[in-house]
């Protein structure tokens, strides 16, 4: 009779509680409408950085229909305005994991750049709102690295319609694989039932770098050689000719080393010129000088606090420094961190930290991100014409004092500073 009693007590707090948490939700939702209902908005801020290299002061940043509609300089708040401290344009994270998994893993090959990740994207994934809070409003959407070549990615909107399609920006097609432990974890030997897809090869990263090559091979003997011919085969021979980029994620300076070496055997053999960025590359500080010779692109991953990275890797926290002192695009990223001190505005900071200036810093999660993803026509920069994906400051950006106050993607309010 206790154990009853009991029962129905834990019972009705359950139902009461997700009674209150229903009414929030509804109450939420209606609020969120309410927002999304209006993309006309009149933002001042003592600082306006551009990202174009210009900082407008006390200005107001006028959004209609989405886009950025004007710029005022010397200009005082008006009523009902949105007050800031600083403005910047959207930051953009070129490597993030909002994705399901290993679930979107195609288990049956490792070779597959025929494939597209926007069929297994979830745009109710709580991710989405936890990045467009923190000042992301653009993101890359990669394969999960389990695969040699796992297919193409998509650049979307954190925020907006309940599609893929509806969010989807047109980019650059960047097809992405991986170079390291990754595509070789899970991967055996024949044991056991021989029918299990995970009885399969690469299992080393010497056969890594083996489906690496004969991929792009195969690819080009099927143009005379029909039995060679494979599905995805024309998608390789578009990277190989530079129509497709080609990001590689890659740690330690060893995988570095192989992606590099990689492009230029096929320079070489005068298979084409591969538009490659490398991405996770923890150690690129070591051997600049060979992004640069190749005129390779960098997405770096979060500063792990001892620096010590995935593979093995050591990412000194002037890594970015160094990069861009060298002359090498250079973009931080989150890589789907959970941790606040990992999102992408902290690594703007630490990468402040480590050397770089303000507007460096910025240009690495706006402008050189939205070059890499081919989407810098509309988004980057705060500019007339413009997405007005905006974030609002309570301080000047990326310093410790100040935090992420409010965002706008599309001009609808995401993120209220009031």
């Amino acid at each position: 009779m206790l154990r009853i009693t009991a029962t129905r007590q834990v019972a009705y707090r359950v139902t009461h509680r997700f009674t209150q948490l229903g009414l929030w939700a509804c109450t939420t939702l209606w609020a969120g409408a309410a927002l999304a209902q209006e993309n006309d908005w009149t933002v001042h801020a003592k600082r306006v950085y551009t990202g174009s290299g210009d900082v407008v002061e006390n200005a107001i940043v006028r959004v209609t229909d989405g886009k950025v509609a004007a710029i005022l300089p010397g200009r005082s708040a008006p009523q009902n305005s949105l007050s800031v401290e600083a403005v910047t344009a959207g930051m953009i994270d070129a490597s993030v994991r909002i994705n399901a998994g290993v679930w979107s893993v195609e288990q049956s090959t490792e070779v597959q750049p025929q494939r597209s990740v926007a069929d297994s994207i979830d745009v109710f994934d709580y991710r989405w709102l936890r990045a467009a809070r923190s000042g992301v409003t653009t993101v890359y959407i990669a394969p999960l690295d389990r695969n040699v070549v796992g297919g193409t990615g998509v650049a979307m909107k954190t925020a907006g319609a309940d599609s893929v399609d509806g969010r989807r920006l047109e980019s650059k097609p960047i097809v992405r694989g991986a170079i390291g432990t990754d595509p070789s974890g899970g991967n055996s030997a024949a044991f056991g039932r021989p029918t299990s897809f995970f009885n399969r090869r690469p299992t080393t990263r010497m056969g890594v770098e083996w489906e690496w090559r004969k991929a792009f091979y195969d690819a080009v003997a099927a143009q005379r050689l029909p039995e060679r011919d494979f599905e995805g085969a024309d998608v390789m021979r578009d990277i190989l000719a530079g129509k497709v980029r080609l990001c590689i994620q890659a740690w330690a300076t060893q995988d570095i080393r192989t992606a590099v070496f990689l492009k230029e055997e096929m320079m070489r053999e005068g298979f084409g010129e591969i538009d490659l960025v490398i991405d996770a590359a923890a150690e690129a500080w070591k051997e600049p000088q060979l992004l640069v010779r190749t005129k390779t692109s960098v997405i770096l991953p979060p500063h792990p606090g001892s620096g010590r990275a995935r593979d093995g890797a050591f990412m000194s926290i002037n890594t970015a420094k160094v990069l861009v002192d060298a002359g090498v695009p250079v973009a931080l990223s989150s890589h789907g961190a959970r941790d606040a001190g990992e999102r992408l505005a902290a690594q703007a900071g630490l990468a402040m930290r480590g050397g770089l200036t303000l507007e460096q810093a910025l240009a690495a999660v706006t402008t050189t991100p939205a070059r890499i993803l081919g989407i810098e026509g509309r988004v980057g920069t705060v500019e007339v014409g413009k997405d007005a994906d905006l974030v609002l400051w309570s301080g000047t950006p990326f310093e410790a004092t100040a935090r992420v106050s409010g965002v706008l993607v599309d001009g609808v309010l995401v993120h209220d500073p009031r």
